[in-house]
């Protein structure tokens, strides 16, 4: 028997059954009206659940410090654990909390506040559309552009 095998698909069981609490804490911020003034909330809202599976490295539906310092390796900006323990205290609220949850995440993204981590992922969000833009075909000239 092939052990992988079962491990993959042990892991995907895990990550679907993770993105399925995130699906329905996205639908708890949706009908929340507090959130109902937020701008493409729910396309938001699926772009922070990706992120924060991609940065959730033990799969326990929080983000702990090896996972926020990876995440950070990962965008090149490599933080130093007092730096890491300050984002996530500021994210968290709470200095004696090891992880950042899925609701801390979001409150951070769609709160008031800049964190530090939240300018990051902002920024690199930004990054991304911009490398998208840079991609586009030139414009192609009419007539009227002819000197």
């Amino acid at each position: 028997m092939d052990h992988n095998a079962q491990g993959g698909k042990a892991y995907g069981l895990l990550k679907s059954q993770q993105e399925e609490r995130l699906l329905s804490i996205n639908e708890t911020y949706l009908s929340d009206p507090k959130h109902a003034e937020e701008e493409d909330l729910s396309s938001k809202l699926e772009m922070f659940k990706k992120k924060y599976m991609e940065f959730d490295l033990n799969d326990q539906g929080e983000i702990d410090l090896m996972g926020l310092k990876q995440m950070l390796e990962k965008l090149g900006l490599a933080k130093t654990h007092l730096e890491l323990k300050k984002m996530m205290s500021e994210v968290v609220g709470d200095t004696s909390k090891e992880t950042i949850s899925y609701n801390d995440f979001l409150n951070m993204m769609l709160g008031k506040k800049n964190a530090i981590l939240k300018l990051i992922l902002m920024f690199e969000g930004m990054g991304k559309e911009q490398e998208k833009k840079d991609v586009a075909p030139p414009s192609r000239k009419t007539f009227a552009d002819l000197p």
